[in-house]
């Protein structure tokens, strides 16, 4: 739930955000998830806001998100998905069973590590001036289907209804994101993934990923133009 904060009342987490940042979505599916409230606070990645004095004081790298409980300033979607683990344990993001733990950190460690690094704004902008803007989509496309092949075969005797059985963990928090963005901005033809595309479609009958997706956002714009 994303609302402005009230003169008088307790200080709400601040979440900075971009509304087409798979990182931001992330958290946003994670507060959901363990129903806390935030005051969004719209970062906007295409005019360069996050590289602004005032927002390199809360994340030095100028990257979102960010998130800011009372003195405490956490960046990095990982970092911040743990300490809201952490501090407050309503829905649990992770199961006692070690061996689905495990397979949650491996799953989400691929996305954020060996995926989403390779698409995000600066490693696109760089090829698109070194390489030219028709090579932008196939990069993308290219590693983002090695990742998502991993991943299948990864889940393929972990999943139920979702990733790692019949309860939402750590793993769809960064899988749904993921596999949203390939298909809505990088049309990723998902045919050979068909344990992710049956885990997008349950993941957008859920409350919580529904009211974080990126067209659900304060800074979602009117019009698009639909570029990479």
């Amino acid at each position: 739930m994303t609302t402005n904060s009230s003169p008088g009342e307790p200080k709400k987490l601040q979440l900075y955000s971009y509304y087409r940042s798979s990182c931001s979505f992330r958290v946003r599916i994670a507060l959901n998830l363990k129903g806390l409230d935030y005051e969004y606070k719209a970062v906007n990645l295409l005019k360069g806001e996050q590289q602004s004095p005032e927002f390199l004081m809360v994340n030095p790298i100028g990257y979102v998100p960010a998130l800011v409980d009372g003195d405490i300033v956490l960046a990095d979607s990982f970092a911040i998905v743990m300490y809201l683990e952490e501090k407050y344990p309503e829905h649990p993001l992770l199961p006692r069973d070690l061996e689905k733990k495990a397979i949650n950190y491996q799953a989400a460690n691929i996305v954020s590590a060996s995926i989403q690094p390779l698409q995000n704004l600066d490693v696109l902008k760089y090829i698109e001036e070194k390489v030219g803007p028709d090579a932008k989509l196939p990069w993308v496309q290219k590693h983002i289907s090695k990742g998502f092949t991993a991943l299948e075969k990864l889940l393929k005797d972990h999943a139920g209804k979702y990733a790692t059985g019949d309860d939402v963990f750590l793993a769809d928090v960064f899988l749904a994101p993921q596999i949203h963005g390939s298909i809505q901005r990088f049309n990723l033809d998902m045919t050979a993934f068909p344990l992710l595309a049956r885990l997008h479609e349950a993941y957008l009958q859920l409350p919580a990923f529904q009211d974080a997706m990126p067209e659900n956002q304060p800074d979602f714009p009117a019009a698009q133009s639909g570029s990479v």
